[in-house]
């Protein structure tokens, strides 16, 4: 029954040249073999990705993915994974970016967990990778008490009915965290795979961190709070979180 559930995968990208080909080889590894849809969203590179990403074609190809690339303007990163969800049509969606890998058996994983339990999102550990090269695993929790340091976007999977209600708000680079605690407010079902999901390499567009950013990343994290509802005492978890970021960032 597992292999009858279609997957799709999404990779935005703008000038992902050095990076993409450690992504791409991950979704080859998969080891699920049920239907899996692969779409890369580039926002219109010039460094050689459209290069690099039609160069695995074939590879895809012979692994039975329907691997497509789609080259088209966009406004940013989330207006990439709004489109790139419009092109899909799996019945789970994950979202996995350009300097980032899925472990070898998370669709699997993810899947046999979709199938037991019909959750609506679900997400699980993720290894992170310092630009030291250091490591560790953030582990995945759902608990009353809502905070993105239990939560993992790119082992996140999302059925396509929740996409057809909440989208990505294009406001700013904690839409992610966003769509999380809107869709968790909402009381869909929510499960936690506590298994090694994918790896995230710190320093991207999300984690490099100067300081003089800080107090407004503070305050776009601590709108996504207000915006769905929690208390202004959530201003103490944006401080704390954005510091650890920044000094992890900075001497990890």
């Amino acid at each position: 029954m597992s292999e009858s559930v279609k997957v799709s995968v999404i990779t935005v990208c703008m000038n992902a040249a050095k990076t993409i080909s450690r992504t791409l080889d991950s979704m080859l590894l998969q080891t699920y073999r049920g239907p899996i849809e692969y779409i890369i969203k580039d926002g219109g590179s010039t460094d050689g990705t459209l290069d690099i990403a039609r160069s695995y074609e074939e590879r895809f190809a012979g692994r039975g993915i329907d691997y497509r690339i789609v080259s088209s303007p966009d406004k940013g990163i989330y207006d990439a994974m709004n489109q790139g969800i419009d092109l899909s049509h799996g019945e789970l969606i994950g979202i996995i970016n350009a300097d980032d890998m899925y472990e070898r058996g998370c669709i699997e994983t993810v899947v046999k967990r979709f199938v037991e339990t019909d959750f609506d999102l679900c997400f699980g550990d993720i290894r992170m990778i310092l630009p030291s090269g250091n490591t560790f695993i953030k582990k995945a929790r759902l608990r009353k008490y809502t905070t993105s340091r239990d939560w993992n976007h790119p082992t996140q999977f999302v059925k396509r009915e929740i996409y057809g209600k909440f989208r990505y708000r294009c406001l700013n680079i904690s839409d992610d965290m966003d769509l999380y605690f809107a869709v968790k407010k909402s009381g869909a079902k929510i499960e936690v795979i506590n298994e090694l999901l994918a790896d995230f390499t710190m320093g991207g567009v999300s984690s490099s961190i100067p300081l003089r950013e800080i107090p407004e990343r503070i305050e776009r994290r601590y709108e996504v709070y207000r915006h769905n509802g929690y208390s202004k005492v959530y201003i103490i978890e944006c401080v704390i979180f954005e510091l650890i970021k920044y000094l992890g960032a900075k001497f990890g």
